[in-house]
């Protein structure tokens, strides 16, 4: 009997804001990689998980959602989406489990245009009666263009191992690129510093969140046997600041100690956390800023 073939490709994971990409990309590769919230934009910048098994690698990234630009930032981020097309083996459209409506028929458009297969995931089906789901599956094959069409749920597991098999029919065959135990591309200060920024999307008002940035200023000193790590939050105005920092220090102090628990988590060391809240006025439309805290300014052209 002929022996199966090693694969391994990368997988695009597109669509709207807050539909469950980083949960599924979460889920996958067994750890946190990428920051989720009850906000929708919270994935800035393309996030690679790694889900490794003994007949596959998959390399998923994960594409900030698409949405219409208001600034320079957010313009990136749709430019951010669909360069990373151009690259993959594989898109994986995810959905909430309704009838398509005038955003996802928006990206399904630009999917069209795409070279290689796409797969139309419905994430959340725990939420809803299934005598609900053939009506929407339906309303997505009217469109045409998916190869396959996939219920799931990112937080239950639902359908993940179907999803899983189905991928591995379309992956090309080839090497393991990364070890079996690496979970992410990225550098580890790049996650540290989405993970900050989830507290503050935790724990801030509705205007906050997105006016701000983190940057890791230092992250390779021990002390006392922790790891020191010194990070900057940027906000754009001094109320916002004011916001962060909280009456007495406690809204930093809380974004300190919940960051710091997920660190450790993520490195597997104790840490010693350093804050630190600066003004940056309009950085969201400053390419020389963004480029500084971790955004190619080609993106931004």
């Amino acid at each position: 009997m002929e022996e199966k073939q090693f694969k391994s490709g990368f997988v695009a994971l597109v669509g709207r804001p807050n539909v469950g990409k980083s949960t599924l990309m979460n889920y996958l590769v067994g750890q946190k990689v990428a920051i989720t919230s009850s906000k929708p934009q919270t994935t800035r910048n393309r996030i690679s998980g790694i889900y490794t098994s003994n007949k596959m690698q998959v390399v998923f990234v994960d594409t900030p959602g698409i949405f219409k630009p208001h600034s320079k930032l957010d313009d990136y981020m749709d430019k951010a989406s669909l360069s990373s097309l151009n690259d993959v083996d594989l898109v994986l459209f995810m959905v909430e489990p309704e009838e398509i409506g005038k955003g996802d028929q928006y990206i399904a458009n630009l999917l069209k245009e795409v070279k290689v297969p796409v797969f139309l995931v419905i994430n959340k089906v725990d939420q809803i009666h299934p005598n609900k789901l053939l009506p929407i599956m339906d309303s997505y094959h009217k469109l045409e263009g998916f190869k396959e069409i996939l219920p799931i749920s990112a937080t239950q597991g639902i359908g993940i191992e179907d999803l899983l098999n189905t991928i591995n029919k379309y992956l090309p065959e080839g090497p393991q690129y990364y070890g079996a135990d690496q979970i992410t591309d990225r550098p580890e200060y790049f996650v540290v510093a989405e993970l900050i920024r989830e507290q503050i999307l935790r724990l801030t008002s509705q205007e906050v969140p997105h006016a701000t940035a983190v940057a890791v200023d230092q992250m390779n000193k021990h002390q006392n046997g922790k790891l020191l790590i010194e990070a900057t939050i940027y906000v754009e105005k001094d109320g916002q600041k004011g916001i962060i920092i909280g009456k007495g220090g406690k809204m930093l102090k809380q974004i300190g100690i919940n960051s710091r628990k997920e660190i450790e988590h993520l490195l597997g060391e104790k840490v010693n956390l350093r804050l630190w809240v600066k003004v940056q006025h309009n950085w969201r439309s400053d390419p020389s800023f963004l480029k500084l805290i971790g955004y190619d300014k080609k993106e931004l052209s």
